[in-house]
């Protein structure tokens, strides 16, 4: 078992959310003060070096034109985590390759980052969440064949060493590929790719990348990893799929005790209760295949809360629904146990530790409680699994 420590470097300081229509696309800028921002910047940047410290990898992503993720090039951000880090590993997840016109430019920048980390790198890649086609003036047809020929194209800009190759697919092209410099690790650093749909999580599974799945909940985690394992198997990789090829993130809050705990756990929630996006950013035309959006229509089954969104959204509710992992370290390490074999097992805990208004003491306390008193535990127990299991 391995643990992430991750922040999306949110700016919380907004005016009343009835003052303003989506925190995401159109929220002007002038909301934005460059010093907080700056002072911001410092203390997120401390607290993954305090991650590392107390045992724990460090994982970060990035978004654009919102305020609920001010990091809109992490790969920027990540090399000076490859300079103020010596030995954790780095993820990005990740690069949004749907939405970005150079995938070659991708290979470049993360051939670089391996470098300078000196092979510490864990690159993940994204189609891109659907508030940012408008930002990126994309294209919301046919992002996820984008993303894979972008996918395809970076891992073979990776490993080939023979000098120039040119690409003409359907999406892009490419007269001149040979990039300077490589990668450290070989043949190529490891490569996650975060899907939230069973269909999604197959194709990663195909390839035997990494599957990252976010915010699933008790509800959907489990037939997301399934197929996951049904895409390893179908490719021929054998009926054994190991451990360390799946990743659940959720928000995380450990402290001592009960108080200090569900008042950290409160703050965290921000992350949810703050995403005020109107229905036309959420779901762009062409975002979702025509039969995704007719059973979205139909049901509630993509809802990781099953629907139930009846009043106000509640730490209790998140904790039952899986989303979030809260309380003493003794709760919290039940909490995950319980999930963990709900889901049928997974290798990586994406830890969501920081969000809104949660300040530095107090994001500092729940790495330090969950590093010292939760993960050991984890560690322990599940640290010899080697093969993820059949299901639930």
């Amino acid at each position: 078992m391995k643990a992430w420590h991750f922040s999306e470097n949110a700016y919380p300081y907004l005016p009343p959310a009835e003052e303003y229509e989506s925190i995401r696309v159109n929220l002007p800028n002038h909301h934005y003060d460059p010093a907080k921002g700056a002072a911001l910047y410092d203390r997120f940047l401390d607290e993954w070096c305090i991650a590392e410290d107390e045992g724990l990898d460090i994982m970060l992503n990035e978004h654009h034109q919102t305020a609920t993720c001010v990091d809109p090039a992490a790969p920027i951000v990540l090399g000076a985590l490859a300079r103020l880090t010596k030995k954790a590993r780095l993820l990005i997840l990740g690069n949004p390759v749907a939405n970005r016109r150079q995938p070659v430019r991708i290979a470049e920048e993360m051939a670089l980052l391996d470098i300078l980390s000196k092979g510490r790198l864990e690159c993940g890649f994204v189609r891109g969440v659907p508030f940012e086609v408008l930002p990126a003036n994309s294209n919301p047809v046919r992002m996820n064949e984008r993303q894979w020929e972008a996918m395809d194209l970076i891992v073979k800009a990776w490993t080939r060493h023979d000098g120039p190759f040119s690409h003409e697919g359907r999406f892009f092209h490419h007269r001149n590929v040979n990039i300077w410099p490589r990668p450290w690790q070989q043949p190529h650093p490891p490569v996650w790719v975060s899907s939230t749909s069973p269909g999604g999580a197959r194709r990663v599974g195909e390839h035997g990348y990494v599957q990252a799945t976010f915010l699933t909940g008790y509800q959907n985690t489990g037939a997301v990893f399934d197929s996951y394992r049904a895409g390893w198997r179908a490719a021929g990789r054998g009926n054994d799929v190991p451990i360390n090829r799946l990743a659940y993130a959720a928000l995380v809050y450990t402290a001592d005790n009960e108080s200090d705990a569900r008042a950290g756990a409160e703050k965290l929630l921000w992350y949810m209760t703050g995403n005020k996006v109107p229905a036309h950013y959420r779901n762009p035309p062409g975002y979702l295949p025509p039969a995704v959006q007719a059973k979205m229509l139909r049901s509630t089954a993509a809802d990781p809360l099953g629907g139930n969104r009846g009043g106000p959204l509640t730490v209790e509710k998140v904790i039952e629904t899986g989303l979030m992992f809260a309380g003493t370290p003794d709760q919290v390490y039940a909490q995950f146990r319980k999930f963990y074999e709900h889901v049928g097992g997974f290798g990586h805990l994406l830890i969501m530790g920081q969000a809104g208004f949660l300040e530095h003491d107090e994001t500092v306390r729940g790495i330090r409680s969950f590093a010292r008193h939760v993960y050991p535990r984890l560690q322990q127990e599940f640290g010899d699994l080697t093969i993820s299991g059949n299901g639930r």
